[in-house]
């Protein structure tokens, strides 16, 4: 028999273990950690407590996590108020600017939006270009890259854009796409393309409801 067929018999009939208990307290296996042998009750209490630490440590992960997303909510939390309070454009861009920058920790941060003469209120709401526009449009939601936007980097970044490594570009939309929110930084592991956009969406969404509803009044 293989050791396949053994295991398998074995799971259909759990019998053995009580008609054969004897036998099975005779039996000495390899310690998994050492050269000496041991019986095969004390392996298999071994074998729970690894995976007991296993799961311990799982549980701390999720743990973890749970407190990351509680602080990141508490973070998006308080951009919404603030954004909720901004009465102009003006206040709404500086206010984007200060909460990613204070709380986020995002130290480059660029807002574009089209379709209204923007710049008098906002001067960084200034017309973009036709590139930014369609590489905007071009975005199903946020995008994270080590790589920047080709046509878009030095317009939205200036003279930072050859130091930056890592990137994030949010769309904003209504019924169309009229703006664009972009991160960026120097550290390469901040924005890359496996991280999760849940939030990135969620501030995207905000900022954009805000410039809306200040456009529509400028």
């Amino acid at each position: 028999m293989t050791p396949d067929a053994v295991a398998s018999y074995l799971q259909q009939h759990p019998e053995f273990f009580e008609l054969y208990a004897d036998m099975l307290a005779d039996i000495y296996i390899p310690h998994p950690h050492g050269g000496r042998a041991i019986p095969i009750s004390e392996r298999q209490i071994l074998t729970l407590r690894e995976r007991g630490k296993q799961l311990e440590a799982k549980l701390r992960e999720v743990l973890r996590f749970g407190e990351e997303n509680d602080a990141i909510g508490e973070k998006v939390h308080r951009l919404t108020l603030s954004l909720i309070g901004a009465r102009d454009l003006s206040t709404v861009v500086s206010t984007v600017h200060y909460n990613l920058r204070e709380d986020f920790a995002v130290p480059h941060v660029a807002i574009r939006a089209w379709g209204g003469e923007n710049a008098v209120a906002a001067p960084e709401l200034a017309a973009a270009s036709d590139s930014t526009r369609e590489f905007a449009a071009s975005l199903a939601g946020p995008h994270c890259s080590a790589h920047p936007a080709d046509a878009t980097s030095t317009e939205l970044f200036g003279e930072a854009a050859p130091l930056l490594k890592s990137f994030a570009y949010i769309p904003l939309r209504d019924a169309e796409t009229f703006g664009l929110l972009a991160l960026a930084s120097e550290e390469a592991e901040r924005f890359y393309p496996e991280m999760g956009t849940v939030y990135l969406k969620r501030i995207g969404d905000m900022v954009g409801a805000a410039l809306l509803r200040n456009l529509a009044t400028t």
